[in-house]
């Protein structure tokens, strides 16, 4: 309960008990909203706007954006509110039900044109690159599979193993069951054949 402080008066209490009983409820408040009542709106945000910013704040993750999602919910409560009918439920989960929907809206359009973006971004490189580059990039994967055939099968193991897979030379040397040395002698003579091939590529 809150404690109203009033001007003394001889043979009156300085201290009246407002009960929750005496403040208006959510619902009557907004029947007053939709009726133009500027100071029932006032009191209306005082009463639910912390429940609809927590709301947001749940949604959104980030504070300022919720705050913006909560001042545009009430901006919708006071051009909305003649919609409110307290016999399909509070007004207190009308607003908050509003609260919800915007800020899973504004989630979904951020995402949306982060998509956007990378799409954008995706396309630019692609004309940058031009069908130019990706020609060059398919001939020298074409070339690079050719060059690997040349290879012995220790060599294309090892090769593959090493910096295809990401794998050390131990591990190699351990997959393969074979002698580190023998591993690293068979990776150098494979990469020196390889430099040699597409080097010599025509």
């Amino acid at each position: 309960m809150q404690l109203e402080e009033r001007c003394p008066v001889p043979g009156e209490p300085t201290l009246r008990i407002v009960t929750g009983d005496d403040l208006p409820s959510p619902d009557a408040l907004l029947e007053q909203v939709a009726r133009g009542d500027l100071d029932a709106f006032d009191q209306f945000y005082d009463l639910v706007s912390p429940a609809v910013f927590g709301t947001a704040r749940r949604v959104v993750r980030d504070p300022a954006r919720a705050e913006e999602v909560a001042q545009e919910v009430f901006l919708d409560v006071w051009r909305q509110a003649t919609r409110f009918d307290r016999r399909r439920g509070g007004a207190r989960t009308w607003v908050l039900t509003m609260a919800h929907r915007r800020a899973v809206d504004v989630v979904r359009s951020s995402e949306a044109a982060r998509a956007r973006e990378r799409k954008l971004s995706q396309q630019e490189l692609d004309v940058v690159a031009g069908p130019e580059e990706h020609v060059v990039e398919q001939d020298e994967r074409r070339a690079v599979r050719r060059c690997l055939q040349a290879l012995t099968a220790l060599q294309l193991e090892s090769v593959t193993l090493a910096y295809y897979q990401g794998y050390t030379y131990p591990q190699v040397a351990a997959l393969l069951k074979q002698p580190l040395p023998t591993i690293k002698t068979r990776m150098r003579d494979g990469l020196i054949r390889l430099r040699d091939c597409m080097g010599g590529r025509s």
